[in-house]
């Protein structure tokens, strides 16, 4: 009993000797010019994780002086990224990383469960990318989403979206697809192409996969880390 007890104690003080202790105030780190401490690698590093949380029931961002904040969609599934299309109509890709069992493994696959699940980052993925439109007018009612439409399912942690003429670019976790865009449609019904593969597989440094077309159209970038 006595040995097992000792164990933990050595364990507990170990583990708070790893900890770190802010040297700067917090106003020190923000602005143009913020100040930042040198690198200090420790065994177990530091790692606080904000808990996730939405807002409260009137809670909301504090507007600038004759600007206004309202709620435009709720209830949405992990939204990660927005894209606004020409006629007003936003884009959210609902999304979340890809399985991988291989990282669920060991200690090390523990703790990041762990911190996932802290971080609100641990559910499936929807995998879809979900219209939002102001029926009110484009973009100049009130401000609230009226109309709600899934517009391409079936992806594969969808991130980047990109709009060059009719062809409207999606950026999987593993791919980059594309489909027909028809403007004013609330779904897209047309079965997308695969043109391009991207790094995916047990080593994805970040699932998250952007897109961004050039100013004329005529080149699409994209992130493939």
């Amino acid at each position: 009993m006595y040995p097992r007890r000792l164990l933990f104690a050595l364990v507990a003080i170990i583990l708070t000797a790893c900890g770190e202790v802010a040297q700067l105030p917090i106003a020190a780190g923000i602005g143009p010019h913020p100040q930042l401490p040198p690198p200090n690698p420790t065994l177990i590093p530091t790692v606080i994780i904000a808990p996730a949380k939405g807002w409260s029931e009137n809670g909301k961002p504090v507007a600038a002086p004759g600007m206004t904040v309202n709620a435009f969609a709720d209830r949405l599934d992990h939204p990660r990224w927005l894209y606004v299309l020409p006629n007003g109509d936003v884009l959210v890709a609902e999304t979340n990383a890809p399985p991988k069992p291989e990282d669920g493994k060991g200690i090390k696959g523990w703790l990041m469960k762990r911190v996932m699940n802290q971080a609100g980052a641990s559910v499936a993925s929807a995998n879809r990318i979900t219209l939002l439109r102001d029926a009110d007018g484009d973009g100049d009612g009130d401000g609230v989403a009226e109309t709600r439409s899934v517009f391409i399912n079936g992806l594969n942690s969808p991130f980047g979206m990109a709009l060059i003429g009719n062809d409207f670019y999606v950026a999987n976790s593993d791919a980059g697809v594309r489909f027909h865009y028809i403007e004013g449609e609330i779904r897209v019904t047309q079965p997308g192409t695969k043109i391009l593969d991207l790094p995916a597989g047990p080593i994805n440094h970040h699932w998250t996969k952007n897109l961004l077309a050039s100013r004329d159209g005529s080149r699409l970038y994209v992130t493939g880390r």
